[in-house]
Formats: structure tokens, sequence, C-alpha cells
């Protein structure tokens, strides 16, 4: 039973999302996605995701709700209405409220063992459970059910707290990246991945196989429990960006969404350190598999990919392609031209360090705009794990971007 507080809170906070929702902005903010993610010329897109960050712009402390699921919904809403009122980015506003169904995901049957730093938000290492090449015998393939009765609670509660305010929309996500290494350096360590490609490659090959058969499994399961939701809207696709497309879904689709009409996406961070060559044989090839079941597709995250690209190039309707801090941006604009999204992640260094320095953050982005002249660019600032408790220095870095951008003829 929801308290009539809680109630309160989140409908007067809904209400405020539905006013910023209504300004006609928003659908220009729409159409420029729309335009930008079918490679159309324009002045490259924002988006502003402070991410860890977040802790100090909306502390614990900000939110009024009792009840511990309703504090997550009152968060989410409160963090809508910050970025509208203190960014200048592109992120677009709905009149939507969106949960997800309440489902339980089993792993690949051996887990590592996290050991944690005793410092809040502090490093961690693991123990890998993968010893040796027994140790591949006891994995298994992982699964998804749905706990339906939970699943219609959550949405019957949130009809009752938004309806007249908000649309209530179920919308699942059930992954971020397809990427697989990473699942990998869990299971065996990443050190001992290193060592294996020169030591054992057969192992690897065999593993990344079994995960790639395992991720294969997954995703027809959840295509054919009907549990796949459209990430072609106002959603965040890939590790920046949004996914406004009229490219998905499918023509041809008819009612149950499937990978087809979705975008994909798959990084491989873990592997930055070795070479195009390795990375194909002992990666991409087995994320390729994957991806070739999508619509449109993503690839990279933080790993510089600049001297990469051209195996990158080789997944199927590639996209947008991450140039991360550590890219050289000179080259991955020639490589990537206006046939690509050029999704550049600004350093966020200058947002986590000890003095906001206004005249470097706006020197770093008229350079990278003028390296990227004729590309399809679009500026993500994430990764941004603490502003020194300074949040206002996400309102005058995205108001730089925002003024170097519209100095572009």
């Amino acid at each position: 039973m929801v308290s009539a507080n809680d109630k309160r809170v989140l409908r007067e906070l809904a209400k405020r999302v539905a006013e910023i929702a209504a300004h006609p902005i928003q659908e220009e903010r729409r159409n420029r996605w729309y335009a930008h993610n079918s490679l159309q010329p324009g002045k490259p897109m924002l988006f502003c995701s402070p991410e860890g960050a977040w802790t100090e712009l909306l502390p614990e402390s900000t939110l009024e709700c009792e009840d511990k699921l309703l504090r997550g919904w009152e968060w989410s809403l409160r963090a809508r209405i910050y970025a509208w009122e203190h960014f200048h980015d592109d992120q677009v506003t709905d009149p939507v409220f969106t949960i997800g169904a309440v489902t339980h995901t089993t792993g690949w049957g051996l887990a590592p063992k996290h050991i944690y730093s005793d410092v809040a938000r502090g490093a961690y290492r693991w123990e890998a459970p993968v010893k040796d090449e027994r140790d591949l015998e006891k994995l298994t393939y992982p699964t998804t059910t749905v706990d339906h009765q939970a699943t219609e609670r959550n949405l019957a509660l949130a009809h009752e707290i938004f309806d007249g305010i908000l649309e209530v929309r179920l919308h699942n996500s059930f992954w971020w990246s397809l990427g697989l290494i990473g699942e990998w350096a869990l299971l065996r360590g990443l050190e001992q991945i290193m060592l294996d490609m020169y030591d054992n490659p057969a192992f690897l090959h065999r593993a990344m196989r079994f995960l790639m058969e395992g991720r294969m499994a997954w995703l027809q399961s959840l295509e054919d429990q009907g549990l796949l939701s459209l990430n072609n809207g106002n959603h965040y696709v890939g590790s920046g960006g949004f996914g406004f497309t009229r490219e998905l879904p499918q023509p041809d689709m008819n009612g149950k969404v499937r990978t087809i009409d979705m975008w994909g996406f798959a990084e491989a961070q873990e592997i930055s350190g070795v070479s195009p060559a390795m990375h194909e044989e002992f990666v991409l090839q087995y994320q390729i598999p994957l991806l070739e079941r999508f619509g449109l597709n993503c690839y990279g995250c933080c790993e510089p990919l600049h001297h990469k690209l051209s195996i990158v190039k080789k997944v199927p309707r590639l996209r947008r392609i991450s140039i991360s801090p550590w890219c050289d941006r000179k080259i991955a604009a020639e490589e990537l031209q206006n046939r690509y999204i050029y999704s550049w992640k600004p350093n966020p260094a200058d947002i986590a360090a000890v003095r906001f320095d206004p005249d470097r953050v706006r020197a770093y982005i008229r350079e990278t705009l003028e390296i990227t002249r004729g590309c399809v660019v679009e500026i993500i600032l994430k990764d941004t794990h603490t502003c020194c408790n300074e949040p206002q220095r996400f309102d005058m870095w995205t108001r730089i971007a925002r003024e170097e951008v519209d100095r572009l003829e």
C-alpha cells in the first residue's frame, strides 16, 4: 500500500516532468536525433550523463519517499528534471514513465568472488573461477525467467500513481553490451586471458565460442518469450547517444519484437592493449554473429579504436562508433567521415579535476569540432564519477559545449 506522502511526492514530480515534456523544443530535439542517426548533415548532438557523479548532484538526502521501490522512481523523475534545468544538451524529455518486467537471469554456472575495498565506490578485485580447461565443462548457458505477478503489481502501482499525468509503459532492457570478453575476464581473469592468447589460444577460442553460443541462445529465448522491447526512440543505445530512428523496426515486424528490430552493441575494453589482428581473432569474430542479429549496431566504449577501425567496420549494419578520450581524433575523423556516427567521448578529467578550467574545456571542444568537420558528430560527456562536489561544473561544461556547437556554420 503506497503512503499518501509517497504518492503526493511522485505525482508532483510527474507533473513537472509532463510540463517539461510539453515544451516545443522536445519535438525539435527528437527530429534532430532522427536526422543525426540517419547520417544527415547537421550540428553535433550533445548529451550529458553524470553517471557516478549523480551522487553529488542528487544525493540520497534529497529523496522524500519512504518505500524502496518508490525512492528509485522518485530519483529517476528528479534526474530528468535536474537535467532539464541544468544541462545545455539535447536529451529529450517524454511524458512517459517506464518500468521493466521483474525478471531473474542466471549466470554462467560459475561466478567470480569479488573482494571489495572498504571505501565507498572504491576499487575491487576478483577471484576468477575458471582455473583450467576442466572448469569450462562446469559452465552453463544463462536463462531469464519472468515473475509475472510481481510485474503486474508494479505496473498497477505505476498506473495508480501516474495515470492522468504520465503514460505508463512496460519496457524491458536486459543487457548493456554483448561484448563477451568482459564476461570472460570475470570468469577467467584478465591477465590470464592475455597469457592464454599466447600459451593456449585453442582454449580461449573454445571459451569464446561457448560464450557466443550461450548468448545467442539467450537472445533467442528472450525473443521467443516476447520479452524484448524496441529501442528505436528515446532510448540510450551503445555507449552514448539515443536510438531515434525510422529504420527500425523492420517492415515485417508483426507484434513481437525481434533482435533484428533493435539496435545492438558490443565493445572490447578489456583488450585495449592487444593488436587489431588479435582483437579480431579472439573477440570480434565471436561478436559479429551476435551483432548480425540486430538491425543497426554500435561499437566501442572507452577503448581506443582509431588503429582498429578497419576491423571494426566489419560489424554488420554498423552506425555508431565510440571515439574515446584515448583515440587519435584526427585519424578517427579521416576514417569515419560522414559514413558513421562519430560518438566522441570527451575526457571526463576536466570535470573531475581539482580545479575546473573553462578555457581549457572550450579550447578542447573547439579543437575537436575543427578536426571533425564533415563528420556526423555527437558529444557524449560520460564516465564522470566525481565533480569534486561542484555540480555547477556540468552546467558550465555543457553551456560551453553548446556555445561551441552553435558557432558552427
